[in-house]
């Protein structure tokens, strides 16, 4: 099982946060706090009319203050939970949304890339994370 001290999780997760950091278009909340991935995968699972164990574990945890921190927090749930690939999956499904949050050169915009980009996390499925929650 990959645990908090491989190395390859940090590779992992540090990739992770790049593709869904890039070309994020720059958004604000209504008291000046700039939003980031964590706000976009809430808006997308939100959208979709389901309640996310994630999202409702990682709002309960009262450490986290940053929507980076909540972003991550929610990244390595869905690692242990084998909920990652589906969970973003569900958040790429509106064509509208994606152009909302994301300028052209995201590789979420693109069929294929994003085809690829989820079939690679599916294949994380198959390995068990145990990580700290």
């Amino acid at each position: 099982p990959v645990t908090d001290g491989s190395r390859e999780l940090h590779s992992l997760c540090a990739q992770l946060e790049f593709l869904l950091q890039f070309d994020l278009k720059e958004k604000r909340s209504f008291f000046g706090q700039r939003k980031d991935y964590w706000d976009f995968l809430c808006q997308g699972l939100a959208r979709c009319r389901q309640e996310h164990e994630g999202i409702h574990f990682v709002t309960s945890l009262d450490k986290l203050k940053t929507p980076v921190g909540r972003g991550r927090a929610f990244l390595r749930y869905c690692l242990v939970h084998k909920q990652l690939a589906e969970s973003l999956q569900l958040c790429l499904l509106d064509p509208e949304s994606l152009c909302e949050w994301y300028y052209a050169r995201s590789p979420f915009l693109s069929p294929k890339r994003r085809e690829e980009i989820l079939g690679s996390l599916y294949e994380l499925d198959c390995v068990t994370f145990h990580l700290a929650l």
